[in-house]
């Protein structure tokens, strides 16, 4: 059996230009909070060739990041994807693979891609057939955000110095996009009222209630997003209609570029546990996370934690009659009611410390 230190000495000997497979499909918050590793890595190794299997929802977002070749893996696609990226990963062998993913399919999936050295999670957080898909384990790190989780894979190659640099590139077309709807002449808010899954949203209600308040108070201009799917831009709907105030709703509208940029140009984003919160803190603007389904210090937003609007301690109370530490890192608290946890006034009080 491998001991920790000769894992190290693995680590540090490292070719100067190694072959870097990296298995991430998804989601979106996921995929930014990767870039500072992909970075990371490039800083130690300038010359790595570096491949990205990624989600092609992630990849329209991505596409253009320095020294990456990305190969897309539709996970809707069933077996027929599978052997697409088989096709596509045939006759290569990586130096490195870094299995970043821990659902069943991308254990499996991963099978197919030959490397080397299959670097993965430690057991304690290794599920879904993990095992199988590695050869070696980074350390475990108690509780910890995502991100951070993400960069060990970094530090267990030998990176000692971590490049927090989120840049991920735009079109001027993409900028000019968001600068039809965010001139200057007076602050605007963007909220991005949809997460991926439906327990994790606030309610239309509020999402209003808010719009009226700050339109009323601050005199700020509100953006509002969604993806071109039709449950979120019914959702939107549903929140521009029941606001007294008008909006502009950009919901289906717009690129994930260009809501990168619309996001850059903004001066306050509001979101739930979405890409958008943290396409927000990856670009420096100020974010109110909207947090009770899932715990922010693990899940919410790297950048600004100061400003989330944290009930998830209450909801573990409410829905597990557990306190905060008694339950296992990462559950959640996906439960009908949890996000009405959530007040106006909580979220206007975090709006306050930021144009106040």
């Amino acid at each position: 059996m491998t001991t920790n230190s000769s894992l190290k000495q693995q680590s540090n000997s490292l070719k100067q230009s190694p072959s870097i497979c990296i298995f991430r499909l998804s989601a979106i918050g996921d995929a930014t909070h990767v870039v500072p590793v992909v970075k990371t890595i490039q800083n130690k190794f300038p010359n790595a060739k570096i491949t990205w299997i990624i989600g092609q929802l992630e990849s329209r977002l991505l596409k253009g990041l320095h020294g990456v070749e990305f190969i897309e893996f539709n996970k809707s696609s069933g077996w027929q994807g599978v052997r697409a990226l088989r096709r596509k990963v045939n006759g290569r062998e990586f130096d490195v693979l870094l299995q970043m993913q821990l659902s069943l399919r991308a254990n499996l999936v991963s099978r197919f891609i030959s490397a080397k050295r299959r670097i993965g999670y430690d057991k304690h957080r290794s599920k879904e057939l993990h095992g199988l898909a590695v050869n070696e384990r980074i350390p475990y790190l108690h509780n910890c955000h995502v991100l951070d989780g993400f960069m060990q894979f970094a530090e267990y190659l030998g990176c000692e110095e971590k490049i927090m640099d989120w840049q991920i590139p735009v079109s001027q077309d993409d900028e000019r996009f968001a600068a039809k709807y965010i001139n200057g002449s007076r602050k605007t808010i963007l909220i991005s009222p949809c997460s991926s899954h439906d327990l994790r949203n606030w309610s239309v209600d509020r999402y209003a209630q808010l719009i009226d308040t700050v339109i009323k108070i601050l005199k700020v201009q509100v953006v509002i997003t969604g993806s071109p799917s039709e449950k979120e831009k019914s959702f939107v709907a549903a929140i521009v209609n029941k606001a007294k105030y008008p909006v502009v709703n950009l919901a289906g509208q717009d690129t994930l570029k260009q809501l990168l940029c619309l996001v850059r140009q903004a001066d306050l984003v509001i979101s739930p546990d979405s890409g958008p919160l943290h396409m927000a803190g990856s670009v420096g603007t100020p974010v109110i996370g909207l947090l009770a389904a899932s715990n922010y210090k693990r899940s919410g937003s790297y950048q600004y934690t100061e400003l989330t609007v944290d009930k998830y301690e209450e909801a573990c109370q409410k829905f597990l009659n557990k306190q905060v530490n008694g339950v296992k890192w990462g559950t959640k608290t996906e439960f009908a009611g949890a996000m009405d946890l959530i007040t106006v006034e909580d979220v206007m009080q975090k709006v306050k410390e930021v144009f106040i």
